[in-house]
């Protein structure tokens, strides 16, 4: 069978990398690329990340990249891994290793100088991937170019073992699938449904990490459908109980032109009394809990526009598509600054203090269900209103 190789050119051309696979003596079968950049110049996708796999031990890495004017950052020295930036190209460089001891969470390593030992950790057979940097050809120990090919997600060995050393690789398995699968692997489908209680033992932070990129990607509605008949969620986010809300609204995205956003399928998943404790389960940052409290939100009976006033457009958009209501009103439009304010109010004759306050909101109301007008407008709502509570006062 003829071998494999990475085409030339694209990311392997970037600033800085050939300087650091020499110094890493990739010609003399020290330094290998691995991973998601093998996996995804095979699928023919954009690489994002680099990262280097090489027989020298970590202090040895740094040497030899200080030697060569390479900046070298010891990120993660107890687990090998030191983050090179090579004119201005970023490459994660990890020592091969295998694991000593796993809990499910952590892994202690001891160093390897074995290619195929470093693959036999990993978690799936597509990413075990090792090429070449001189040559491109590409190394394969566990059958992942066919699995590749065939778009399935198999886990390396025995996926017990595999989600015992690491129970992240739960989700791992169905983010992968949601993201390359068009097979499902059976054998890796039926060991992660009995040990999903595995996930509670997981940091709600890594949960939601890798759960928030699974939901946009390209296979996300029927995937998270499979993970909810198969009670996936159940230990960690019963909340998570029914899919089709997901579906209409990925359906909804894919009319309108807009990207799947993860906040927004989230709030599809979830009823809205939950968003508020989900998102603090999640340890989501205060932003995105905002948004996902916002997004379940009812839109009301005003209209696009002043949905987007109140709220702002990225909350009205969520909210609109979440209930189904069209969102081109929308399209590049920015909610307009009231064109009166407080101090000119005062300057016609309104005391200080809540009178203003109650003034302004009137006009702005006012103001909103005319459509926002221009500023003269404006100001002649903001007259109207004066002249009311003018006259009221001195009645």
């Amino acid at each position: 069978m003829e071998p494999v190789t990475l085409p030339a050119g694209g990311w392997r051309d970037r600033a800085g990398l050939h300087e650091l696979v020499t110094a890493l003596d990739a010609a003399g079968g020290n330094a290998r690329f691995v991973g998601g950049a093998v996996r995804d110049t095979l699928l023919g996708l954009p690489v994002s990340d680099i990262d280097v796999a090489t027989r020298f031990a970590p202090q040895d890495v740094i040497t030899r990249l200080e030697r060569a004017g390479i900046k070298a950052v010891p990120t993660g020295l107890a687990h090998g891994t030191i983050t090179a930036v090579s004119s201005g190209t970023v490459v994660e460089v990890t020592t091969l290793r295998r694991d000593l001891t796993t809990d499910g969470r952590h892994a202690t390593v001891a160093f390897t100088g074995d290619w195929q030992e470093d693959a036999a950790r990993r978690d799936f057979t597509m990413n075990a991937l090792f090429a070449d940097p001189v040559d491109g050809i590409v190394f394969d120990w566990f059958g992942g170019l066919e699995d590749l090919r065939e778009g399935r997600i198999r886990f390396i060995g025995d996926p017990y073992r595999r989600i015992a050393e690491d129970h992240l690789r739960i989700l791992r398995f169905f983010r992968f699938h949601a993201r390359f699968g068009r097979v499902i692997d059976e054998d890796g489908l039926d060991a992660c449904t009995a040990r999903a209680n595995d996930l509670m033992a997981l940091s709600r932070e890594r949960i939601a990490a890798e759960l928030l990129k699974l939901l946009v990607a390209p296979r996300a509605v029927p995937v998270v459908a499979l993970m909810v008949e198969r009670g996936i969620f159940r230990p960690v986010l019963p909340e998570i109980e029914d899919t089709a809300a997901l579906a209409a609204l990925a359906e909804r995205e894919a009319a309108a032109g807009i990207p799947p956003d993860p906040i927004r399928r989230l709030a599809a998943l979830i009823a809205p009394a939950a968003a508020e404790g989900v998102g603090a389960r999640l340890r989501l940052s205060n932003a995105d809990r905002k948004r996902l409290e916002i997004a379940v939100g009812p839109i009301g009976d005003e209209g696009p526009r002043p949905l987007a006033y109140r709220i702002g457009c990225t909350g009205a958009i969520d909210r609109l598509l979440l209930a189904g209501a069209p969102v081109d009103a929308l399209t590049g439009w920015t909610p307009p600054r009231l064109p009166v304010s407080g101090g000119s109010l005062v300057a016609r004759g309104i005391a200080k203090g809540p009178d203003v306050a109650r003034a302004l909101r009137q006009i702005e109301e006012q103001w909103i269900a005319e459509g926002f007008p221009d500023a003269d407008r404006a100001e002649a709502i903001a007259q109207e209103v004066l002249d009311q509570l003018l006259q009221r006062s001195s009645s």
